[in-house]
């Protein structure tokens, strides 16, 4: 058996082009798994490995390589940057024990890093920070690390300074041990030398190093007793201390160099080793009821438990489906049956093989804090619990985004119908973020995703993939529908056709619910006039009619419907009478109830040169955006706004021609606002005019 104490499962992640892949392949190479480092601008990196990645550098799905390093086994994630596929982060998160967050050392914490950061911190992931790019024009490691005080409310402890700065940058001082580590020109890993600290660095060194041993004592009682009597503590008691407060989320260790350069990655992964955990000394993963619960119990992550895993990633390649798992206990060898106990259906595991990128080594056996794919699952989904049929158990799910914009497409010949039809089944698997559904009016099949660029990347992949040449249609906004008062109503449903008939009547109050709120059905019926088994049929009936909202039938959010009174037949009353009175009731009350249609709006993170700020700002106002704050950064100052997505369409173009091209932004979905009159008022406008269009 593998001692767990070797395992380290972490994933890298940060900003778009804060050069995440790039540290992955560094990462590759040190430890000897590959011997050639691709670089990410030229479309060669390991990690990056579907075309469309290559060609656009950038990563779109994480992808997962094991390596070795000082005899512990590294399982790394490369993770994507891009806001569109924050999903992959999300998930990838979710089934890791511990993450390096990358940051651009003349960039920051930009947009993307706070989301990431957000993420694993819901998730509750150890974390070090890698401060990176110190050889670029306007790198500041102290700025950086200020800013995540500042902006992430992070503990970072200063674990290794710079040595020169920009282009003349050429090592790093550990503080610990007090060495300079100095690489040469040849951009080998290896080509280091440890001198002693530059005389000039004296006095920064001895300032971070007494603040480094502060924060690190700070864990545990009796060192810090004889540290504050005088006595230095031990290099292995601080080294002791510094992991437990990384566990705890106390601090994050923080390191910088320049991964493009080869300087400082040592340092880093030696940390990983250090001070990230193994699989067993993260929280266990809680174990649901089939409603979602929690029951209490956790999966504990031990070869001697029963088996449970967690399905995280579904990828189809040229050998057919891959599932990604994640074991957190027991034991799983080829040939063996497992449950899907969401399914409640028993799948033999055929082939069992280890991820490298693209490139996969065959298994017979694995075992807790393994991450492995497994080859040809039939009935399985992202966030589908496997297990032991004899020990049936659920692992806390994954919670995933609704989209945000749509676009239309048909394939150009009706014989890739069929074809469209298989890719697209494939491809909702794979992403749990992007959808499809079919508009029964127009017979059109609607793609939805979380931005341009996703939707983009979707067309490219069922173009070039799979071979369907489409017709798309243009973005469409996923609006949503609400109502602003309250309303008490009365329905009646009955119905006699010979035989027993239907009657149900049903008294009721619709209200406009809290933000975020929902459906909500509640009932104060006293006397027995509507019997309490009749009131899930009337929610039903209720929840059922929320998909289509009174004025352009797009879904309603924020509802609550309060049950007051009523009347029922002992002969000619149902279920299915008064969930029918339900759906009668809806229609009618809630076009009285002042329905208003709402609309995403983004939140809207653009960079831009100083002198272009005020053409941004304008422009940003002219697409009813709201400015809600700007701060100055290395290269130009960071807007911040709020803007509805309908007006965001196109942007990346504008900004470029308005910077001169050095404009960049990113945004991602931040709340529904109710819409201007007049954009209403030409929502519903189109919507008619197409379903007039569709009818003929």
């Amino acid at each position: 058996m593998t001692d767990l104490s070797l395992y380290r499962n972490i994933g890298i992640f940060a900003h778009v082009d804060a050069g995440k892949t790039t540290t992955t392949e560094r990462i590759l190479k040190l430890t000897g798994r590959i011997h050639k480092i691709g670089e990410v601008h030229e479309g060669e990196s390991t990690t990056d490995f579907m075309e469309q990645e290559a060609e656009r550098g950038i990563t779109i799905q994480s992808a997962a390589v094991s390596c070795f390093w000082k005899g512990h086994r590294f399982n790394v994630i490369d993770t994507p940057g891009h806001v569109d596929f924050t999903v992959e982060v999300y998930r990838s998160l979710k089934v890791l024990d511990g993450g390096i967050g990358v940051f651009c050392g003349s960039g920051g914490v930009e947009p993307q890093s706070e989301t990431n950061w957000r993420y694993a911190n819901e998730s509750k992931v150890s974390r070090l920070i890698f401060v990176n790019k110190l050889d670029r024009i306007g790198a500041d490691f102290l700025r950086v690390t200020n800013q995540v005080k500042k902006v992430l409310g992070a503990h970072p402890l200063i674990m290794t300074l710079p040595i020169g700065r920009e282009d003349e940058f050429s090592g790093v001082v550990d503080l610990l041990t007090r060495q300079a580590y100095v690489w040469d020109e040849t951009g080998q890993p290896e080509n280091y030398k440890i001198t002693d600290i530059p005389a000039d660095m004296v006095d920064d060194v001895e300032k971070y190093r007494e603040q480094l041993i502060e924060s690190a004592v700070e864990m545990d009682d009796d060192v810090m007793m004889a540290y504050m009597e005088g006595e230095e503590p031990s290099i292995d008691d601080i080294k002791r201390c510094i992991r437990k407060g990384t566990l705890e989320l106390a601090f994050f260790p923080t390191y910088c160099g320049s991964a493009f350069k080869n300087k400082g990655m040592q340092l880093l992964l030696d940390a990983v080793v250090d001070y990230l955990p193994a699989p067993h000394e993260v929280n266990p993963q809680p174990l649901t009821d089939e409603e979602g619960n929690p029951t209490g119990k956790y999966a504990i992550v031990s070869a001697d438990e029963p088996f449970r895993a967690l399905a995280f990633k579904i990828m189809e390649d040229r050998f057919g489906a891959l599932t990604f798992v994640r074991i957190y206990s027991g034991k799983l060898n080829k040939g063996d049956t497992i449950l899907n106990s969401f399914t409640g259906k028993t799948e033999r595991v055929g082939r069992m093989v280890e991820m490298q990128a693209d490139e996969r080594n065959e298994l017979t056996h694995a075992q807790a804090g393994d991450i492995i794919a497994i080859v040809g699952l039939k009935n399985v989904q992202t966030g589908h619990t496997l297990c032991a049929p004899t020990a049936p158990c659920t692992l806390e799910a994954m919670v995933f985004p609704d989209p945000v914009i749509s676009i239309s497409v048909e394939p150009k010949d009706k014989g890739s119908m069929e074809k469209l039809g298989i890719a697209i089944g494939k491809m909702v698997a794979e992403d749990p973020s992007f959808r499809v559904e079919t508009d029964v009016e127009s017979g059109e099949t609607i793609l939805k995703g979380m931005g341009e660029l996703h939707l983009d990347i979707k067309v490219d992949i069922l173009k070039r993939t799979y071979g369907v040449e489409l017709i798309v249609g243009q973005p469409q906004v996923a609006y949503r529908e609400t109502i602003t008062q309250q309303i008490e109503d009365s329905y009646t449903h009955k119905k006699q056709s010979g035989g027993s008939g239907q009657y149900g009547k049903i008294d009721y109050r619709i209200k406009p619910g809290e933000a975020n709120s929902g459906f909500k059905f509640t009932s104060t019926v006293v006397g027995g006039n509507v019997p309490k088994e009749f009131f899930p049929a009337i929610e039903k009936g209720f929840r059922n009619m929320m998909d289509t909202g009174p004025l352009a039938g797009f879904p309603v959010l924020d509802v609550e419907v309060e049950l007051f009174d009523g009347a029922y037949h002992a002969v000619d009353s149902s279920a299915i009478a008064f969930e029918i009175a339900a759906k009668g009731a809806f229609r009618q009350s809630m076009p009285k109830a002042g329905p208003q249609m709402l609309e995403p709006v983004m939140r809207v993170d653009v960079y831009a040169p100083e002198d272009h700020v005020g053409d941004v700002i304008g422009d940003l106002n002219r697409r009813r955006g709201m400015i809600t704050d700007q701060e100055p950064t290395a290269t130009g100052i960071h807007v911040k706004a709020n803007v509805p997505l309908s007006e965001m369409f196109g942007y990346i173009s504008t900004l470029r021609t308005m910077t001169s091209g050095r404009g960049q932004f990113s945004m991602e979905f931040a709340h529904y606002a109710p819409c201007p009159t007049n954009v209403s008022d030409a929502i519903i406008a189109k919507v008619k005019e197409r379903k007039a269009a569709a009818a003929k």
